[in-house]
């Protein structure tokens, strides 16, 4: 009998044999039944719990099919976030906040998940603006993958001066004497980004967990119930993946997440996996977390970059050398696999590779997947489906639109990524975000520009031949999304025998209009027939969470996509523009109190290198 029953409900089952209903029941973490009111409610008992939906739109839990949740949540805690924030005014009244709360020698860090085109005033803050109201504390803003601002106190912080030297596709902006301003730009490498990120402060080991579970609720208050993460720099297995490994002993995963193994190092990528080798296989694990594989990264060489602003970077043609023998060993040893590709002439060379260890050791089945694939033919995309390969599309468009359509034109923006063509193609396709750098992880931003065509700045990029309808776009993040960690037969659709996951939404998807797609949350998510969230009349039923760690945290006071509730944002404006500071704690000193060997050249740049690579 049922241990849980949603009922008034109008569900959305992507199930092509019913594929409406207005109940659904579970028991042991599966769907019992799906079906009408009467139906459903005869397999209450005295213990089922039933719910009353009141009406609202019911659909399978969202699945994000690359993202990086791992590391995001190691770093969700001491993060401002200004995703969804639409006026840079209120950015910098948040940053001016988060400021005068945050103790030295602790940095105050905008890591990605936003873009200029978002702020109605169209522009990121000056150097000026940042140091006004950071004089003493640490500030380093990423913005997507093409810059990074610092002021004076975070260059003080990690050594920058005038002997600091440019790596290797980067670009350190100086004034007239030679000092570095604060601005980091890729050119289009994004190492100096990410090595330069990596020397803040870290949380500590409890701190990291509380983060994680933080930042798995907001997702989960967005209606992702699973991902996939596709790993990243300096994320090490299994090091790094010890706290994910705790949760899921403790019981305390609220996302399913299937994980892949990214290659660390430039050189050694085919060490890394022999050494993963022996000590996982993918399937490891359970519903709750699972391996996944190898990638996105496989080998440096053949990883491209999308920043927009910079010209195509040309890939080196050691490319095909190192990536052949990197493939055979996960084609012999049948690891699935995924590989980082913005532009088509990556991915041909790519597929190049993938068609000649084909012929010797067929793929037959294994499921392998292109990320990203913003500018691919369609001849390349006939092969990816020749060869029985996925693609994972995310919408990195939607917050870089802009600068595409002025490199590249409107024209060739219409079919940037070609999602239609993929489709009728029969390739297996997969949404998600990228997140939490180059995007936001809201996936119903994701979805508004599946659907619309628009970026998050309101530029239309696609007409009709290239947007999705709203039943087309749910099924790529559910069902599209379950393929690529090899789950297609139990997730992603409400039927009988399948996961119990699924959310309740704030307002119905496939109804309201255009404007209001991405500022859907849900009222109810439930991952293996128990709720994970709550809110509105569903929020007694949330789980309690621990508050934030450290009491300084970003994620205490705007913990959600957009920066929290109005009353909320406009309490920090208040804040900020009456000069009102923190009297918990000091702020001189920040620069004073960490230092790092920056003077090592050769160690700093070595050591850090390629890890960096922007993921």
């Amino acid at each position: 009998m049922a241990t849980l029953i949603i009922r008034n409900a109008r569900i959305t089952t992507l199930d092509p044999d019913n594929p409406d209903a207005s109940a659904i029941a579970v028991a042991d973490g599966r769907i019992l039944a799906v079906g009408d009111d009467a139906q459903v409610m005869q397999l209450a008992v005295a213990t089922t719990q039933v719910l009353d939906a009141g009406g609202r739109r019911l659909v399978p839990g969202l699945n994000d099919s690359h993202t990086h949740l791992i590391r995001g949540g190691l770093n969700y805690n001491h993060e401002l976030r200004w995703d969804g924030v639409r006026s840079l005014a209120d950015a910098m009244a948040m940053l001016k906040a988060q400021v005068d709360r945050t103790p030295a020698p602790q940095w105050v860090r905008v890591v990605g998940g936003f873009t200029e085109h978002q702020f109605i005033e169209k522009r990121l803050p000056t150097l000026d603006e940042i140091n006004a109201v950071a004089p003493d504390t640490p500030v380093f803003i990423l913005h997507l993958y093409d810059r990074a601002l610092l002021n004076r106190a975070a260059l003080r912080a990690i050594g920058y001066g005038p002997d600091t030297p440019d790596p290797p596709g980067s670009f350190i902006e100086r004034d007239k004497a030679g000092n570095p301003t604060g601005l980091l730009v890729a050119k289009p490498n994004a190492l100096i980004l990410y090595a330069t990120l990596a020397l803040g402060p870290k949380l500590p080991r409890e701190y990291q967990v509380n983060s994680t579970r933080h930042f798995m609720r907001e997702l989960n208050r967005l209606g992702i119930t699973s991902v996939i993460d596709a790993g990243g720099g300096f994320q090490n297995y299994p090091e790094d993946y010890e706290v994910i490994e705790e949760l899921h002993r403790e019981d305390q995963l609220t996302v399913r997440i299937a994980y892949n193994l990214f290659t660390q190092k430039k050189g050694s990528e085919l060490a890394d996996l022999e050494g993963w080798m022996k000590m996982v296989s993918p399937g490891q694990g359970d519903d709750m977390l699972r391996h996944n594989g190898a990638g996105e990264m496989l080998v440096f060489s053949a990883a491209d970059f999308e920043d927009f602003r910079e010209p195509r970077p040309d890939l080196p043609g050691a490319l095909e050398s190192d990536l052949e023998p990197v493939v055979r060993l996960l084609a012999e040893r049948r690891w699935p696999f995924r590989i980082h590709a913005t532009y088509d002439e990556s991915i041909t060379r790519v597929l190049d590779v993938y068609e000649k260890v084909n012929r010797d050791v067929p793929f037959d089945g294994l499921h392998w997947i292109v990320d990203h694939a913003e500018t691919i033919s369609p001849r390349n995309i006939d092969r990816v489906r020749a060869l029985n390969g996925g693609i994972a599309i995310q919408h990195r468009m939607a917050y870089q639109g802009e600068d595409f359509v002025q490199r590249y034109g409107a024209e060739a923006a219409r079919q940037t990524p070609p999602v239609r063509r993929m489709l009728q193609a029969g390739v297996p396709v997969g949404a998600g975000t990228d997140a939490t750098r180059v995007a936001s992880f809201n996936p119903w931003v994701a979805l508004s520009w599946l659907v619309t065509g628009r970026t998050v700045g309101g530029l239309a990029l696609y007409d009709e031949s290239n947007r999705l309808e709203r039943d087309e776009a749910l099924r790529l993040w559910t069902h599209g999304s379950a393929w690529f960690s090899s789950e297609q037969e139990r997730k992603g659709r409400l039927q009988p025998g399948w996961l119990a996951d699924f959310c309740v939404l704030s307002a119905d998807f496939m109804t309201i209009p255009d404007s209001e797609l991405s500022e859907i949350t849900s009222d109810l998510t439930v991952v293996g027939g128990r709720v994970v969230h709550g809110d509105g009349p569903f929020g007694p039923l949330a789980p309690r969470l621990p508050d934030p760690m450290p009491d300084w945290s970003p994620a205490r006071h705007y913990g959600s996509y957009g920066g929290g509730p109005p009353s909320v944002a406009i309490a920090t404006a208040h804040r900020a523009h009456h000069g009102q500071t923190c009297a918990a704690h000091g702020h001189h000193g920040h620069a004073a109190q960490y230092s790092v060997p920056v003077q090592d050249h050769g160690g700093f740049w070595g050591a850090l290198g390629c890890s960096c690579f922007a993921f």
